[in-house]
């Protein structure tokens, strides 16, 4: 959803990860701040990786004939912290006609460095009255929800069949979403859309995040486990090997965890060294007694051979030895019970 604009906000940070959802979002809250404006007039935009931050500073506390006026400033990730003093100078007196835009997205030529946001800037925005809005992909369940609100905001009508066809399909890859719609209504109008319908419009499959894989490997679904392998390794853009180390540092966890002598979440997670939610520690500790030591053992010993076959061993696909290793993971916990 685009960022709500408050009236008076001196300044607004915008970010992400996704840089279509990140564009969206500042095209759309540049059109709001000019509303029926002429931009000739209102809007100055730098962007690039020529521009100084004191040059954007300098056109938002110039006087304009024209009045109110908004200052954009793009590809903001590649200053430093001491790059944008300037900045940090403004929001202590912003200019009471400007509204500044910083979009903070990588910077045009290829290689060159990409800064985090500095916490010292963020706490400028906020003190002056800023806002910052994170434009990134909701994750998990999440996902769900974002894609109810994008449909909310549109003509298109789904089914809710045809709902949860569209999550499984987009997976990660969000950003399909606003072609996908436009494409619809052009073409559905509001005629409700069921899943066949729907499909031939959806395009391949879009990545899925490495805990559905893992899911799908502890549930013993191995036909599953090997359909979101591909998906991870497609659709994400992911390397083979970086698949293996998630594969790793999975069982690595429960391997860690048989015979602790943990006997909780709270338990499991202090030792692994997880901060935050304890969840995945629970995942992990009652797939490590699900398992047991044996099958613990082998699941290392399949993991380890693999590893070393992707890196050279053999010259079969780094694909195919995944899908191998995937299945035989799976089928490992799909002919395990619990224990108590």
């Amino acid at each position: 959803m685009p960022p709500p604009v408050a009236v008076n906000s001196p300044l607004y940070l915008l970010k992400g990860s996704d840089e279509v959802l990140l564009g969206t979002a500042s095209s759309e809250l540049i059109d709001r701040l000019i509303g029926s404006g002429d931009r000739t007039e209102l809007l100055d935009t730098f962007s690039g990786d020529d521009y100084l931050m004191s040059q954007v500073i300098m056109a938002a506390t110039t006087m304009s004939m024209f009045g109110a006026r908004v200052v954009v400033a793009r590809n903001c990730a590649r200053f430093s912290t001491d790059e944008l003093a300037p900045v940090l100078a403004y929001l202590e007196n912003p200019a009471p006609e400007s509204t500044v835009v910083l979009i903070w997205e990588k910077a045009v030529a290829p290689g060159t460095r990409t800064s985090p946001l500095p916490k010292k800037l963020s706490q400028a925005i906020k003190d002056a009255g800023g806002e910052i809005h994170d434009c990134g992909l909701p994750g998990g369940k999440g996902r769900a929800m974002w894609v109810d609100d994008q449909l909310d905001a549109s003509a298109v009508r789904l089914t809710s069949a045809a709902k949860r066809v569209l999550v499984d399909q987009l997976g990660e890859d969000l950003s399909r979403l606003a072609g996908i719609l436009t494409v619809l209504e052009a073409t559905f109008g509001t005629e409700e859309i069921g899943p066949e319908e729907l499909e031939p419009y959806l395009g391949n499959a879009g990545a899925v995040p490495p805990w559905e894989l893992t899911d799908a490997i502890d549930g013993g679904r191995v036909a599953e486990a090997v359909e979101k392998l591909q998906r991870v390794l497609a659709g994400g853009d992911r390397h083979p090997l970086q698949v293996m180390v998630t594969l790793h540092t999975h069982v690595e966890r429960m391997l860690r965890l048989d015979g602790s002598g943990v006997r909780d979440e709270k338990q499991a997670a202090a030792l692994l060294g997880m901060k935050g939610s304890t969840f995945p520690a629970k995942k992990a500790l009652a797939q490590s007694r699900k398992l047991g030591s044996a099958k613990l053992s082998r699941s290392i010993k399949l993991v380890a051979a693999a590893d070393v076959d992707l890196r050279g061993r053999t010259d079969q696909s780094g694909q195919l030895l995944l899908e191998t290793l995937v299945a035989r993971l799976a089928a490992l916990s799909g002919s395990t019970k619990a224990r108590r």
